[in-house]
């Protein structure tokens, strides 16, 4: 069942005051948080600080930077008083992801300059639990969090990352926190936010592994869809996705893309990527439509969209799109935008290539 991401964000940080609160009457001014540069109250705080500025990121709808305001506590607030703090702010996080629309994304900088409210509330869940570990450490707390929350920050905000029997050594591991057989110690990490490309009537949203899981196995992926919902192509794509990221090949720039039609939020299709571009600098695209959004020109427009942003990245020189000869509605889309027929396979009934150049 699909989730927005204000239970994980409370379950979070619930989970992180419950372990912090039994050693409340140590010295978090003097003791350092394990790896970091902060004490164990300046990571706190820290938390705090993350978890408000991701609600006032929601809930002002900042669209280029982030809101300008800081957290102060008061002096003599103590080690209790802190975490009251982080419980409020995680409280405000919880509420603003709730409450926020689905469509609505604002100003974070990794790397694609935004992010949605599910990716505010993985980012948030991602700093209580790691840094939760981090104090922890230091005060000789124990402390563990649920594996479908660390699952949850995993297979949003770390698409790129193989998953592993353990999501939380695995979110240990990607951050350069812990080990994990057979693979090199971290030593530099960023999480990845969706890619999301804007055309005149549609937004096309990077799928993640969740929405990609959510779709391959029936579900709607945390979108509104028109129609009967999504294409049987749309569910076969979305379960390439989710494979590629069982496997660790996954790329999010070059995975599936949602068509949502911005007049009414509802998704019309999907657009993406077969893998990665290869050695020759080919990448190859396909889509499909729910029956209710054909014939009104959105494919055309995804894919000029689409096809530009791929010949803008480094190393790629071509596009090409396999099409039925049969499919005589698909070819007229890649034709119109600007794709040329560069072989004919209707003899041994192969599919006809179109491509796009640089």
């Amino acid at each position: 069942m699909w989730t927005e991401g204000g239970e994980q964000v409370e379950s979070a940080v619930a989970g992180a005051v419950a372990a912090l609160r039994t050693a409340v009457d140590r010295d978090w001014e003097g003791t350092r948080a394990a790896g970091l540069e902060w004490s164990v109250r300046d990571t706190a705080v820290h938390v705090a600080e993350c978890l408000v500025a991701y609600a006032g990121q929601l809930t002002g709808r900042a669209a280029d930077s982030y809101v300008p305001f800081e957290l102060v506590l008061e002096d003599g607030a103590g080690n209790d008083g802190t975490l009251r703090v982080v419980e409020a702010m995680g409280g405000l996080l919880t509420a603003a992801v709730r409450t926020t629309p689905r469509e609505v994304r604002a100003f974070h900088p990794y790397p694609f300059r935004s992010a949605n409210r599910d990716g505010f509330a993985a980012m948030g869940v991602a700093e209580v639990l790691l840094h939760t570990h981090d104090m922890a450490r230091a005060l000789d707390v124990a402390y563990t969090p649920p594996a479908d929350l660390c699952a949850y920050v995993l297979t949003r905000i770390f698409p790129h990352v193989r998953p592993a029997a353990d999501p939380w050594a695995t979110l240990l591991w990607a951050t350069g926190r812990g080990e994990l057989p057979g693979r090199a110690p971290v030593t530099a990490w960023k999480w990845c936010n969706n890619l999301v490309l804007d055309t005149e009537r549609l937004t096309l949203e990077g799928v993640t592994p969740a929405a990609a899981s959510d779709l391959s196995l029936g579900g709607d992926g945390g979108l509104d869809w028109a129609g009967d919902g999504p294409a049987d192509g749309t569910r076969v794509g979305a379960g390439l996705v989710a494979k590629a990221y069982e496997a660790g090949t996954h790329r999010p720039q070059w995975g599936t893309y949602a068509l949502v039609r911005r007049a009414d939020g509802l998704a019309v299709g999907a657009m993406g990527f077969h893998d990665a571009p290869d050695e020759d600098g080919r990448v190859e695209i396909g889509y499909d439509l729910v029956p209710a959004a054909r014939g009104h020109g959105y494919a055309t427009e995804a894919l000029r969209a689409l096809s530009a942003w791929a010949l803008e990245q480094p190393g790629v020189s071509r596009v090409l799109a396999l099409v039925e000869a049969e499919n005589l509605a698909s070819r007229a889309v890649v034709g119109r935008a600007g794709f040329r027929q560069v072989s004919d396979g209707s003899a041994d009934g192969q599919p006809l290539a179109f491509e796009l150049r640089r």
